[in-house]
């Protein structure tokens, strides 16, 4: 790495206060006292309330006489409708705080809800980069899955018009506290464990390698150790998901990812992902996989050696005495191979996307501009069609 890499000018935010450890979540009261005032939105999905997994928290913030209003409707690649749902709900109950309790798609929903409820401002006016002005109601996030790091990142996707992906990109909605508790991930199903934690691993990789002018030591220090938490626990934890050791490095794993793409944003792997989720209803750690090890390669020409750097952190056993484009192509296959060995699809075809169909989902990647132009890697769109092609 260069010295004028290294001493770059960058930013760097995060949330403001990180709580990690087992029942961190019943303590919510403990850890949020006063921010939230009387009345709070819980934001959820229906699975996660059936559970109970809420519970604790919700009883921890009544017994300080807290107000809990429920909004349990958020579904996987969230649309717009339920934001403004949700919104609505925050609005009748006079909500002096949002509570995001789930997977990213309930902690995308309480950013906005947040956001929209606390300054009345337009989604219209806010999607993209920096255009939120705020203020928010507070905030805090609390996630069971491992992999999205949203609750670190300033990014609120969502799916409009039925296909689109969009997103909020500003501090503005990085959340006051992010509360991780490894017991609440110990019951996620071994396909969700793989598919969120590839996801954490492209967070990592994308961010390690990004073209944007952000990229920054810290993001790049914090995208290896993160590597280094997940690939040391992602096999354990799908083969066995009561180990929690390996869900405790996971959870911390994707955090410290969601860290590190804040700041030096993804490109073409979620560029291309995006279509993926939007148009086929695929979950968003899967989309990544489907299209990771193709894009990489399509990538590898612009940044074998930082693949080549990244390597042994993720796979220990890694030669890397090679050369750099032998560690480099190692590092892809076994990426591949990683996906397949956790049970994941590896192929499009395989979650109902059709040849005739590739065409289309190249043209909706091209619109994700804001992700394309940190690609290290200029992609066309005859790029996109090439890379879905070889993932079909």
């Amino acid at each position: 790495m260069s010295t004028d890499t290294i001493l770059s000018t960058f930013s760097f935010n995060t949330t403001a206060g990180i709580r990690f450890g087992d029942g961190a979540a019943a303590q919510l009261a403990g850890h949020y006292a006063g921010l939230t005032g009387e009345r709070v939105l819980m934001v959820t999905d229906a699975g996660i309330r059936a559970l109970g997994l809420a519970d604790p928290a919700v009883d921890a913030l009544k017994s300080v006489g807290v107000q809990v209003t429920w909004f349990d409707r958020v579904e996987a690649d969230p649309s717009l409708a339920t934001v403004l749902a949700a919104t609505r709900a925050a609005q009748e109950a006079r909500a002096t705080g949002v509570v995001g309790f789930g997977g990213g798609s309930s902690m995308d929903v309480a950013k906005l809800v947040a956001l929209v409820a606390g300054s009345g401002e337009e989604l219209d006016d806010a999607w993209g980069v920096g255009n939120a002005k705020g203020p928010r109601l507070p905030l805090v996030l609390v996630p069971t899955t491992a992999g999205t790091g949203s609750e670190v990142t300033p990014v609120s996707i969502i799916t409009v018009e039925g296909i689109e992906k969009r997103g909020v990109v500003s501090p503005i909605i990085l959340p006051d506290m992010a509360i991780l508790d490894p017991l609440l991930t110990l019951g996620l199903p071994a396909h969700a464990t793989a598919a969120t934690g590839i996801d954490a691993m492209v967070h990592a990789i994308e961010a390690y390698t990004s073209a944007s002018a952000n990229n920054n030591l810290l993001s790049r220090a914090l995208g290896v150790e993160a590597l280094r938490l997940l690939g040391t626990n992602i096999e354990t934890a799908v083969a066995d998901g009561s180990n929690r050791d390996a869900r405790a490095g996971m959870l911390l794993g994707s955090m410290l990812a969601g860290i590190a793409f804040a700041n030096s944003p993804v490109a073409a792997v979620h560029a291309l992902a995006y279509p993926v989720g939007g148009m086929f209803h695929v979950a968003h750690g899967l989309s990544n996989a489907l299209v990771l090890p193709h894009v990489l390669r399509f990538n590898a020409p612009a940044c074998a050696a930082q693949y080549a750097e990244l390597a042994p952190h993720l796979f220990a056993d890694i030669d890397t005495g090679r050369g750099r484009q032998a560690v480099c192509a190692e590092f892809i296959d076994r990426l591949a191979d990683l996906s397949a060995r956790l049970g994941l699809e590896t192929q499009l075809r395989q979650v109902g996307v059709g040849e005739d169909q590739l065409e289309a989902m190249a043209g909706e990647a091209m619109k994700q501009t804001r992700l394309l132009v940190n690609n290290p890697r200029e992609v066309t769109k005859a790029d996109a069609l090439a890379i879905y092609r070889a993932a079909w």
